[in-house]
C-alpha cells in the first residue's frame, strides 16, 4: 500500500515510517509539507501524494500550552483531522487518526473501554475528542487509535526527561496519583499498521499491557537503566499543580484491538527495556550511575 504520514518527523511518526517501508510504499509529510488546519494546503497534499492510507500523528501536544492557546489547540487538534478526513473522503483514501487517553476524566477506576462516555477536563483532551467527531462526520473510512503516555527515540518523552535530570540532581520529586499505561512508540506504530492491513475500522484503544503511576515509571527507569544513588519521591497531583488538569486513572481497555488483530500489546516493562537498551543506556557502567564523574 501507499502510506502517507503525516507528521513524520515526530517520535511515532519516525517509528512509523521505519515499520511502513517493509512491505508498503511510505510517504511522509510535516509542518515545513502541509498546515493541516488549513483545508486547501491539506487537499492538494493529497491529492498530490494519492496515498491509499493516510495515518495522522500530528498534533499539538503541549498539553499545558493548550491551556494559554485554546484557539491553536482546536485549529490543529480538531479542524486539522476534520480537513484530513476530507481530504480523504474527496480521494477515496482511509485515515487513520491518533487519539489519546485525554478524552476520559479519570474518574473511573476501571479500564476505559471504546464505547465509554468522554468527559476531557483540559483544553487539549477537548480539543481532541472534537477532532475524533469531526473526522466521524466526513467519511467513513476511518479509524481512530487513543493511546497514552507515549515515549520514543528523538522526542521528548518522560524517560527521556527523567535521564537528563538524573545528571542534574541527586533527588526527584515525581506524581504518584496517575495512572496510565505507558507506550512505546515502536509497539505503536506496529499495531497501527496491523489495522490498517485488515482495514481495521472504528475506534480502537491501543497501549502496552499493564499501568503504573510516574513515580512507578520513573524507579523502573531507573532500575533498568541501573542509575543508583538518585532519591524518588512520591508526591500528589496537589502538590505538583500544572496549568493543565490530568485524568487521576486514564488506563485503556486494550480487549477490542487484541480480538480484531490476533494481536497481545507486550507489558510497559518489556518495551522500557528496550527502549534503554536501544538509546544506550542499559550498560551500568559507573558513567550511569549518579554521582560519578
Amino acid at each position: 500500500m501507499r502510506i502517507l504520514v503525516v507528521g513524520h518527523r515526530g517520535m511515532l511518526g519516525a517509528d512509523l515510517m521505519t515499520i511502513a517501508r517493509d512491505g508498503h510504499e511510505s510517504l511522509g509529510a510535516d509542518i515545513d509539507e502541509v498546515d493541516i488546519s488549513d483545508l486547501g494546503s491539506t487537499r492538494s497534499l493529497v491529492r498530490n501524494l494519492r496515498p491509499e492510507v493516510v495515518i495522522n500523528t500530528a498534533a499539538y501536544t503541549d498539553v499545558d500550552g493548550c491551556e494559554t492557546d485554546e484557539a491553536l489547540a482546536f485549529r490543529v487538534n480538531a479542524e486539522g483531522p476534520q480537513n484530513l478526513a476530507i481530504a480523504c473522503r474527496e480521494a477515496h483514501c482511509s485515515l487513520y487518526h491518533v487519539s489519546t487517553d485525554y478524552v476520559f476524566d479519570g474518574e473511573s477506576r476501571n479500564p476505559y473501554g471504546e464505547a465509554d462516555r468522554t468527559n476531557p477536563v483540559s483544553v487539549y483532551g477537548r480539543s481532541k475528542q472534537r477532532g475524533e467527531e469531526l473526522l466521524a462526520k466526513e467519511t467513513e473510512r476511518f479509524a481512530i487509535i487513543r493511546t497514552s503516555w507515549l515515549y520514543g527515540p528523538g522526542g521528548k518523552n518522560f524517560p527521556a526527561t527523567m535521564l537528563r535530570l538524573v545528571e542534574e540532581k541527586d533527588e526527584l520529586s515525581v506524581v504518584d496519583d496517575q495512572e496510565g499505561s505507558p507506550t512505546y512508540t515502536v509497539d505503536l506504530a506496529d499495531a497501527i499498521l496491523a489495522l490498517i492491513e485488515r482495514s481495521c475500522r472504528g475506534i480502537f484503544h491501543v497501549t502496552n499491557s499493564g499501568s503504573c503511576t510516574w513515580y512507578g515509571f520513573a524507579r523502573r527507569i531507573f532500575a533498568e537503566a541501573g542509575i543508583t544513588g538518585v532519591t524518588v519521591n512520591p508526591v500528589t497531583t496537589s502538590e505538583f499543580p500544572r496549568p493543565a488538569p490530568r485524568p487521576a486513572h486514564s488506563v485503556l481497555d486494550t480487549a477490542k484491538f487484541s480480538r480484531t488483530t490476533g494481536m497481545k500489546m507486550r507489558m510497559w516493562e518489556d518495551a522500557l527495556r528496550e527502549f534503554l537498551s536501544r538509546i544506550g543506556k542499559m550498560e551500568k557502567s559507573d558513567s550511569y550511575r549518579k554521582g560519578s564523574s
